[in-house]
């Protein structure tokens, strides 16, 4: 299958961040050409007059698993948010409830120009995502949720740590590399809170040996941080970093609380920090001191984190935010619109260690890319501001108008083509009621 989109403004994110007029060829999972090509044949063609050609954007880190539960857990601090609503339900999930959350999830992310995501199942029934993301046809890091201590978690959260590495390795082994890449497993521990010392100190050794990213949260609330050093003897990312853990292949979510030996860590290690401002902002937990990261040369990319701690999964709104709640703190120039970009394509592809793959329009990359149009009253006048600005500050989801994963058309115009959407709105309404029963809740 070859696909010539015609006409573009090209965002190409390459080592130049080089802004073209013209066209782009894909041939099978790849970038062929790009350039002027009038005389090029191809199987379809799209024509992207007034549009503008990027990157998917590549959300680090989300909870396909919770889409389900979108609205079910306002205005709560993240301890009370997990032990009285989204533990709970996550532990009332089935395999029908759980491949609807993810497919439900999938759906808003293509939709609003997410191709790669950087996930966290929860702790059963894990095969019902992966099920869901080889049909939706999205780019996927994750695994199963890793869980086996902590006060307030229920007892169908938590696993023997022998019992959960051993599904992991399963999972592992059946799903890592699925789809000439497409889909890649990582190890998930959800916190220091929830997971002892012995599964950390087992999941990092299972990592070295099988090189398997690992994917975790830290520093995402003064309560956890705390519970963390009475019971570990250390700040979050230090005891991280003696279990060995912070390297480039971590994807650690949040580090808003950080102090400087802890900035240090993340910078030197070059582990990947996944900011989620909206998340952060609707949990009370804070604000990551990313333009102290970046400027020490930290790996900073984003991700919405899950529907119920921010209810939406958007990217845009992601971006928004990231430039936006910097600013008071560190002046109007401390999150350029180009930098927030970067972080949501090119941070995100180092994240999945793909960053010679994906995050750039390059020729012999994969062909991972959205369309967005400039048509919006919101995007007029189009010449008055850089194409950065208008992504950061004016587009929205509604604007993408085609999602391209290896090559393979997703979406176009509105209508996505691996997904039944009626059907899987209509399915998500009766998984949550189901769940909802099981858990006690309404």
């Amino acid at each position: 299958m070859s696909i010539l989109i015609k006409n573009a403004t090209i965002v190409t994110m390459n080592p130049e961040r080089d802004i073209l007029k013209g066209d782009l060829l894909i041939e099978k999972d790849r970038i062929s050409r790009i350039g002027k090509l009038d005389r090029c044949a191809a199987d379809m063609f799209i024509d992207a007059r007034n549009q503008l050609l990027l990157p998917g954007f590549i959300q680090s880190h989300v909870h396909l698993c919770q889409v389900l539960f979108r609205g079910m857990a306002d205005d709560l601090e993240l301890l009370d948010w997990l032990q009285q609503r989204i533990w709970p339900l996550e532990a009332s999930h089935d395999e029908e409830s759980l491949y609807c959350s993810s497919l439900l999830g999938c759906a808003e992310l293509l939709r609003g120009g997410t191709t790669s995501v950087i996930d966290m199942a929860t702790v059963k029934h894990t095969e019902s995502v992966f099920t869901a993301v080889k049909q939706a046809g999205i780019r996927y890091l994750g695994g199963k949720c890793l869980m086996d201590h902590g006060g307030g978690v229920p007892s169908a959260l938590l696993d023997s740590p022998d019992q959960a590495l051993h599904e992991s390795l399963d999972l592992f082994q059946r799903w890592h590399n699925y789809d000439n890449g497409r889909i890649r497993y990582a190890l998930c521990p959800r916190f220091a809170v929830s997971c002892s010392d012995n599964l950390l100190r087992q999941a990092a050794a299972l990592a070295r040996q099988y090189h398997i990213p690992v994917h975790t949260h830290a520093s995402e609330n003064r309560g956890e941080i705390e519970l963390v050093e009475r019971e570990r003897g250390m700040r979050n990312v230090i005891y991280l970093d003696s279990l060995g853990l912070c390297n480039a292949s971590l994807i650690l979510a949040h580090c808003i609380h950080l102090d400087d030996d802890e900035i240090k860590i993340l910078t030197a290690s070059q582990t990947n920090i996944a900011h989620c401002p909206g998340s952060n902002l609707k949990l009370g937990s804070g604000i990551a001191p990313i333009p102290t990261l970046l400027r020490m040369g930290a790996r900073v990319s984003l991700g919405a984190d899950g529907a119920p701690c921010n209810n939406n999964l958007s990217m845009f709104m992601e971006m928004r935010l990231a430039a936006l709640v910097q600013k008071p703190f560190h002046g109007p120039r401390s999150m350029p619109a180009q930098t927030v970009v970067e972080t949501a394509t090119l941070g995100g592809a180092r994240a999945m260690g793909l960053e010679d793959e994906i995050g750039s329009l390059e020729e012999g990359k994969k062909a991972d890319m959205i369309l967005i149009s400039l048509d919006g009253w919101h995007t007029r006048p189009r010449n008055a501001a850089g194409v950065y600005s208008q992504l950061v500050y004016q587009a929205q989801s509604s604007d993408v108008t085609a999602a391209i994963v290896d090559g393979r058309l997703l979406m176009k115009d509105g209508h996505l083509f691996s997904i039944d959407e009626e059907k899987t709105k209509n399915a998500a309404e009766a998984s949550l009621q189901r769940v909802c029963r099981r858990a006690g809740l309404r």
